[in-house]
């Protein structure tokens, strides 16, 4: 899947676009959202063998929809009902509602329950009769299917607003929505599918989602007649006494990357212990500025020791720089600023709670605003930033991916090491940073996905992350 995932905002924007740019009337949008629900809810009958399907039908326009789509269902010969939430209705989901000529249940049950309740334009939390309705939507035990965004959900970070329907299918209509992949949503959705209904969106800048198509171009052909020269020299500054775990992630990823050399600077004892575990490393005693890539951070220690190593990379280096963990937590405590005074291509690696404490912002304000959050600091800091969640955000400013690969596997100690590494390793064989941020998240998520499989989530590893990222990278050239 490769696509585009809108803000509420931007929905708003494309339906305005379509409406009165280009002159398809509302009342057509509908009968085809309308439809296109139809075909899932008597696909999802056939295979099910359900015999009753209810619609609850909201006020708004997503309740519109619903209308329509009980209506078709009964003209196919289906047996369906709508259940109606009271209170004042919009213009199109009123002309709806006249033209249904189905019955009304008064109670919520149903084999397959249809969810038109709130369409992607709630923003405020829901409660009273409203939330008493999707409790009963989720105690029924039906097989539940959402119209464009479950009821509840934040079509903008996936948030639950309160309370939301848990849906085994969510039907996005014409765009996916942000909400849909961040925060709870994946959760919430449960399977979904997009249908395109003639709702053409203005130019923008959209965030893309992907499941990894296209990653062929990061990982071309090689030609026979090369040497290691050609794949580029990374360098891991990782590690110390306390946490010499997180170097050996760090290398053993970068060691899969592809990538010609790496180089592990670190202190004296740190290096003598790992060099019978990796003999192709080459050892250095300071950062070599001729490398094409470093990452630096992981398992460091928040130090000014460790800042002025940043700083110094900072004011020096000229090539690609990773900040992760620890680099982060010390720019965080002794001064971001420094970021904008630099020689190097810089990408930043932080969970929420380490943006938090880079940026000042809170952890729930980021969580409601994580996409424009992040762009909005790599425009202002000129970096690239890949923001680790459920869902990665990955932004250079303009350019926004979200990237839903990885497993529960990957919420263990480690894996951030993992995935500084193998990028550093993308980075130094010329890949940008925006790419490469995306690349690396791709991949090592993929890899997550095969070893869960083996093990379940609960027993991976890093080591058997890392021993996947073979037939990872196998599966995403194929």
């Amino acid at each position: 899947m490769k696509a585009r995932a809108l803000s509420n905002a931007q929905m708003r924007a494309a339906d305005e676009y379509t409406i009165v740019k280009l002159g398809v009337p509302s009342e057509v949008l509908m009968r085809r959202a309308g439809l296109a629900l139809a075909d899932e809810v008597e696909a999802a009958t056939k295979k099910l063998k359900a015999g009753k399907v209810l619609v609850v039908c909201g006020t708004g326009n997503n309740g519109g929809d619903g209308y329509v789509c009980a209506q078709e269902l009964i003209n196919r010969g289906i047996c369906a009902e709508v259940y109606a939430a009271e209170g004042e209705l919009s213009i199109d989901c009123a002309r709806e509602k006249e033209r249904y000529k189905g019955g009304y249940s008064r109670h919520i049950c149903g084999e397959i329950i249809v969810d038109c309740l709130f369409g992607t334009g709630l923003s405020r939390k829901v409660n009273g009769v409203l939330s008493e309705i999707i409790e009963k939507i989720n105690s029924t035990g039906a097989y539940v299917i959402s119209a464009d965004i479950p009821s509840g959900l934040s079509g903008d970070n996936g948030l639950v607003l309160g309370n939301a329907v848990k849906a085994d299918k969510t039907v996005a209509i014409a765009e996916y929505k942000t909400g849909m992949f961040l925060s709870d949503g994946l959760d919430y959705c449960g399977e979904i599918a997009l249908k395109d209904i003639g709702i053409t969106c203005p130019p923008a800048n959209y965030a893309q989602v992907n499941y990894g198509e296209g990653l062929q171009r990061f990982y071309n052909k090689r030609k026979r007649n090369t040497h290691k020269g050609d794949y580029g020299s990374a360098n891991i500054i990782a590690g110390s006494e306390k946490y010499c775990g997180a170097s050996v992630l760090a290398l053993e990823a970068a060691l899969r990357s592809g990538c010609g050399y790496v180089k592990f600077t670190s202190d004296e004892k740190l290096k003598y212990a790992l060099v019978a575990k990796f003999p192709q490393v080459i050892y250095t005693n300071s950062p070599d500025l001729d490398c094409n890539a470093v990452a630096i951070g992981m398992g460091g220690g928040v130090s000014g020791q460790l800042y002025a190593e940043i700083k110094f990379l900072l004011e020096n280096y000229c090539g690609k720089l990773i900040i992760d963990a620890d680099g982060l937590n010390s720019l965080a405590r002794y001064g971001a600023d420094i970021l904008k005074r630099k020689k190097c291509q810089v990408v930043i690696t932080p969970h929420v709670k380490e943006f938090s404490r880079l940026t000042g912002i809170s952890v729930g304000s980021i969580l409601e605003n994580p996409v424009s959050v992040a762009r909005k600091f790599a425009a202002e800091y000129g970096v690239a930033v890949l923001l680790k969640s459920c869902a990665s955000i990955i932004t250079d400013g303009v350019n926004v991916a979200i990237n839903v690969r990885g497993t529960t596997a990957l919420a263990k100690g480690g894996s951030g090491d993992m995935l500084a590494g193998f990028l550093c390793g993308c980075l130094a064989q010329g890949m940008d940073c925006f790419s490469g941020a995306y690349c690396a998240a791709q991949t090592l998520g993929l890899a997550a996905e095969i070893a869960s499989k083996d093990f379940t989530d609960y027993c991976v590893t890093a080591k058997e992350i890392i021993n996947n990222l073979r037939f990872s990278v196998s599966r995403l050239t194929d």
